[in-house]
């Protein structure tokens, strides 16, 4: 049995121990990138290489930036102004997240940096105004992946140049249609999710005038169900802890919930709050500057001029789900050296037609983005293309069906995305959340790249 082999058989392993109470995922991983290293050769030096920095400088970095916003009452004066313009209708509150994510990606935000914006938004609504926050969720990343194939965003910059570096021979028209199809991909999901939503309950019907009250306390799961270990630290004991109420004093912030509003719920203080959150976003678009240390630096100046409980911040940074997230990458990055993913692909390379080799490409890239980079992916799956070109495919449909296969698989919690999305959860639906994406993302990997071949492969 070869390293990558066994690496395959230890994720799932480790995917199969989420279902023991008390066991936490993201220890789980880096234990086993340790041993897996180990058992390998590979240092343990080189195994702490493949911890994604950049995803602990941008979790953390921008849920500081929105726990200050939190704090100051900056965030519920923002949500409550988007309630007025969407005229109180429920249904145009959970399609804000769609909206806001794909006029993002499709200005050239980066999708991390868009989840990371787009994120609490999306859970701050599902909050306050009661819906479910599985639909916030896919309907906010759904937008996000709707603006990912613009001209200029980096799926259809990488698209367009990969694809002339690679002789695909693209028509001029080529940066339209990859934009069309991934809006048409992207309103199609959100208008099965706004169905479901309607016909569940998850998004509830009518108009609101005030915001729903939020849960006053957080229960502990009900008997008998299971933690989605590793989701967040306090779940890997069976229970979830509540977050400070606003009147309690907060460990280690040196002042409680009334001296934060007190100090800090001013028109001054949410316009200076406002200002650098658009900086924040400018900065980072416009300038392709760095989010998550933007963050870091918007929430320090913030925190300082405000005088902001230092512990009231911290204490709202989901530190459990950078553990889960960086755990995860970690072992996967291992995989990666090992070989194991080429090793999954050459296990689904079939030999036939070239529709039917697109298809197996297209389900190379979902399973693999699965726990992977998609652009990174998408880069690695799409040089093999240029044969199923040759034999017939559809240069344009071959590269969009590609791209979609490889984004559509994001919404699970074992990337960055979903990330991003546990930590702007409540603490108290982060382990039902968790649970939804990782069943949203299996079957994700199963359907959507057949849907995404059948439905522009042709094109």
């Amino acid at each position: 049995m070869t390293m990558a082999t066994l690496s395959i058989i230890v994720l799932a392993a480790l995917l199969a121990a989420t279902l023991i109470p008390g066991f936490d995922l993201g220890l789980g991983a880096l234990a086993a990138a340790f041993l897996l290293g180990l058992a390998a050769g590979v240092p343990a030096n080189d195994v702490t290489a493949f911890f994604p920095a950049d995803f602990f400088v941008l979790i953390v970095g921008v849920t500081a930036l929105f726990a200050v916003a939190q704090l100051n009452g900056t965030l519920d004066w923002l949500l409550d102004l988007l309630l007025r313009l969407a005229g109180g209708r429920l249904v145009l509150i959970a399609l804000a997240p769609f909206a806001i994510g794909a006029v993002l990606t499709a200005a050239g935000t980066l999708p991390a940096a868009a989840t990371a914006i787009v994120s609490p938004i999306a859970l701050g609504f599902a909050a306050r105004y009661r819906i479910s926050p599985m639909i916030a969720a896919v309907l906010g990343v759904t937008g996000i992946i709707s603006g990912l194939l613009s001209p200029l965003a980096v799926y259809g910059v990488t698209a367009r140049e990969l694809s002339t570096k690679l002789g695909l021979g693209l028509p001029g028209s080529a940066p339209v249609t990859f934009l069309a199809g991934g809006l048409l991909a992207g309103l199609v999901v959100c208008a099965g999710c706004l169905a479901v939503g309607r016909l569940n309950g998850g998004i509830p019907r009518g108009r609101t005038s005030t915001p729903a009250a939020a849960p006053a306390a957080v229960t502990a799961p009900e008997p008998g169900t299971t933690t989605a270990g590793g989701a967040a630290a306090d779940l890997a004991s069976g229970t979830t802890a509540p977050e400070p109420a606003s009147g309690s004093t907060v460990p280690g912030g040196g002042g409680s919930g009334p001296a934060v509003a007190a100090g800090a719920h001013r028109p001054g203080a949410r316009a200076f709050t406002l200002l650098c959150m658009a900086a924040v976003v400018v900065l980072s678009v416009g300038f392709d500057l760095n989010v998550g240390y933007l963050g870091l630096t918007a929430a320090l100046i913030l925190q300082l001029a405000f005088r902001l409980p230092l512990g009231a911040i911290v204490s709202r940074i989901p530190w459990s789900v950078v553990l889960l997230i960086g755990g995860l990458l970690t072992y996967v990055g291992l995989m990666q050296h090992l070989g194991a993913f080429k090793q999954i692909s050459e296990l689904l390379g079939v030999a036939g037609a070239p529709m039917l080799s697109l298809l197996v490409l297209c389900y190379v890239a979902g399973i693999t983005s699965f726990a992977a980079s998609s652009i990174a992916v998408f880069a690695t799956v799409l040089p093999l293309l240029p044969p199923l070109v040759a034999a017939g495919v559809s240069p344009v449909g071959g590269v969009l069906a590609l791209a979609l296969a490889s984004v559509l698989v994001d919404l699970n919690p074992l990337g960055i995305t979903g990330g991003l999305i546990l930590g702007a959860a409540e603490p108290s639906a982060r382990p039902r959340l968790f649970r939804q994406l990782l069943v949203y993302g299996l079957i994700s990997v199963i359907v959507a790249p057949a849907l995404t071949w059948a439905a522009f492969g042709w094109w």
